[in-house]
C-alpha cells in the first residue's frame, strides 16, 4: 500500500474511532455488554445444572407405585436408596404426563408367583423420556432396580451352590482415554464456541454500520468521498477500526471467561482458560472479525438507512449457529475439509483448544489461507460497492 493510502486509511482509522467515543453508550455496550453478559450466563447455567443434579441426586425421591403389595422386599430396598414409594393415582400414566411426578413404578400382580418360581419378574418404569428435568430420578430408579437384580441374582447362585461370577462370563471394563482438558469441553462445546464466533463476526457491527449506513443517511459520507483519498483506504480504514473494536471486545470477553472461572467454584472451573489457549483463539477468530466487518460493510453500503442496515443483525446471528446445529444433530469426525468452510471450521478450531488437542500446521495453514481468501474477497465486493457514486446519495 502506497504511503498515501496508509495515511488515509489511518486518518479513517483515527475519525472512526473517535466518532464512536463521543457516543459512550454504544461504546460500553460494543466493549462491555460480551465481557459481562456470557460469563455470567455460562456460569449461571452451571450453576442451575450442578444445583439440579446436586438436588436431585441427594433429596429423599417419592415414586409412585402401582402395586407394592406385591413386592415388599423391593420397596425396603428402594428405601435404602432413599427412594420412598407411596401410592399411586388411579391414572399413572396421565399424572407422569401432567409432571404431577418425575417417575413411576408398576409392579406386575403376578410378581410373588414369578419370583417364587424363580422366573424374571415384571416391573415397569413410568416416565416420560422428552422431560429433561426427569432424567436424574428416572436413572436414579432405574439404577436401584437394576442393583437389586444383581444382588438377588447373586444371593440365589450361592443358595445352589454356584458361584456368582459363572453368571459372568466377560467382565467389561471401561478405559477412558479422554484428557481432563477434553471433559472439561463438554460442557464449553455446547455454548462457549458459538458466542466467541458470533462475537467476533458481528462485534465491530455497531461502528461500521454507522460509519457506512449512518453517515450516509445524515449526508456525511458524501464530503468524505469527495476528498482525494482513495477508495480502498476509505473502506479499509472503516474495517479495521471496527475490527478494532471488535477485537477489543472479543479479548475483554477470554480475560472475563478466565477471571470468572478462577473466582467460581465447582463446575464453574470447568471455564478455566491459558493464556496459550487464549492466543490460539485470538488467530482463530481474527479472520472471522474481518470476514464479518467486510460483510456488513458491503450489506450496509446498499442500505437506504441506519434501521435497514441494523436489520441485517438479524439474520447474521443465526449464521454461527450452524454448525452448532449441524454438529448437533450429525456429529462429524473431523476432516481437513472442514476447516475451509465458514463458520464450522472456526467450531471445529475452537472444540480443539477448548478440548487440548494440538492443531497441526497443515490445518493452521489451509485455515487461515481459506479465511483470509474469504475476508479479501468480501473487502474486494465493498471497495467496489463504495466506487458507486449513488453510494453518497441518501434514501
Amino acid at each position: 500500500m502506497k504511503t498515501g493510502s496508509f495515511s488515509a486509511m489511518w486518518a479513517v482509522i483515527r475519525k472512526e474511532l473517535r466518532d464512536i467515543s463521543r457516543d459512550r453508550r454504544t461504546l460500553a455496550i460494543a466493549l462491555l455488554l460480551g465481557p459481562l453478559l456470557y460469563p455470567l450466563l455460562m456460569l449461571g447455567m452451571g450453576a442451575l445444572a450442578e444445583n439440579r443434579a446436586r438436588t436431585q441426586l441427594d433429596t429423599e425421591l417419592r415414586v409412585p407405585v402401582r402395586g407394592a403389595e406385591h413386592a415388599p422386599n423391593l420397596i425396603k430396598f428402594l428405601a435404602t436408596q432413599n427412594i420412598v414409594a407411596i401410592p399411586a393415582p388411579s391414572d399413572l400414566d396421565a399424572a407422569i404426563q401432567q409432571q404431577d411426578f418425575d417417575v413411576g413404578l408398576i409392579i406386575a400382580a403376578d410378581y410373588a408367583k414369578q419370583w417364587k418360581e424363580g422366573q424374571p419378574a415384571l416391573v415397569e418404569i413410568v416416565q416420560d423420556s422428552t422431560r429433561r428435568d426427569a432424567e436424574i430420578p428416572s436413572r436414579r430408579v432405574r439404577a436401584a432396580l437394576e442393583g437389586y437384580s444383581r444382588q438377588v441374582g447373586v444371593l440365589r447362585l450361592f443358595a445352589r451352590g454356584i458361584a456368582a461370577n459363572v453368571a459372568q462370563p466377560v467382565n467389561v471394563g471401561n478405559r477412558d482415554v479422554a484428557t481432563p482438558e477434553a471433559k472439561r469441553g463438554l460442557v464449553l462445546s455446547a455454548l462457549l464456541p458459538y458466542l466467541l464466533i458470533m462475537t467476533s463476526f458481528i462485534g465491530g457491527a455497531y461502528l461500521i454500520i454507522d460509519a457506512t449506513a449512518g453517515e450516509r443517511e445524515r449526508q456525511s459520507l458524501e464530503p468524505l468521498l469527495a476528498t482525494p483519498a482513495p477508495r480502498g483506504a476509505i473502506v479499509s480504514g472503516k474495517i479495521a477500526a471496527a475490527c478494532i473494536l471488535g477485537l477489543i471486545s472479543l479479548l475483554l470477553t477470554l480475560f472475563a471467561f478466565k477471571l470468572s472461572a478462577q473466582m467460581s467454584s465447582g463446575i464453574g472451573q470447568m471455564l478455566n482458560v491459558s493464556f496459550a489457549a487464549i492466543g490460539k483463539m485470538l488467530l482463530i477468530l481474527l479472520p472471522m472479525s474481518f470476514i464479518g466487518t467486510a460483510l456488513l460493510t458491503y450489506l450496509s453500503a446498499a442500505a437506504k438507512s441506519l434501521k435497514e442496515a441494523q436489520s441485517h443483525i438479524t439474520w447474521l446471528m443465526l449464521m454461527p449457529l450452524i454448525p452448532t446445529f449441524v454438529l448437533m444433530v450429525n456429529p462429524l469426525k473431523t476432516q481437513l475439509w472442514q476447516f475451509t468452510v465458514p463458520f464450522l471450521s472456526q467450531n471445529q478450531l475452537l472444540l480443539k483448544v477448548i478440548r487440548g488437542e494440538a492443531i497441526s500446521s497443515q490445518i493452521w495453514a489451509v485455515y487461515l489461507a481459506t479465511a483470509f481468501a474469504l475476508a479479501g474477497l468480501l473487502w474486494f465486493a465493498a471497495v467496489r460497492r463504495y466506487h458507486n457514486e449513488k453510494l453518497a446519495i441518501a434514501g
